[in-house]
């Protein structure tokens, strides 16, 4: 089998700067940023706290899903410095570009859904389906 290397922008490493989702607790859902990376199962994240409300704390690797955005910052860096690079990187921007945000904002407004928003939805469906099968039919005759 042909081994795929990545390239070194799209390996996803835990690093100081590094935007992450938080999947799991109270937070779940929120981007943070790790400042600081204290040791193979541990990492200090911030949201900054001015943007999301993320305090800076630390935080296991395992409650954390590692996105393909980052910041530019020393490690360590304070609030104000982490805020200027979340700003600078247009994080927010680039994350509701992302088709994994579009996905979960997906999940959330199905979920939000009443029944009869439900039923509407079914019927759209349906009326989709039969077009297209009709379209499909029309094709297969010629």
């Amino acid at each position: 089998s042909v081994h795929h290397i990545m390239s070194a922008p799209e390996r996803r490493l835990v690093e100081a700067g590094r935007v992450c989702l938080i999947n799991f607790g109270p937070l779940c859902g929120k981007l943070c940023v790790i400042v600081n990376v204290v040791d193979s199962k541990i990492v200090l994240i911030d949201g900054p706290s001015t943007v999301n409300g993320v305090k800076r704390h630390l935080f296991p690797i395992k409650r954390l899903s590692i996105t393909n955005i980052k910041c530019d910052f020393l490690p360590g860096a304070r609030l104000t410095s982490v805020a200027k690079a979340f700003k600078a990187a247009d994080v927010a921007g680039k994350w509701a570009a992302s088709s994994w945000a579009k996905g979960i904002a997906r999940k959330a407004a199905k979920a939000g859904m009443g029944d009869f928003d439900r039923f509407t939805m079914m019927v759209a469906r349906k009326t989709r389906a039969r077009a297209v099968n009709k379209a499909m039919k029309s094709m297969k005759k010629k």
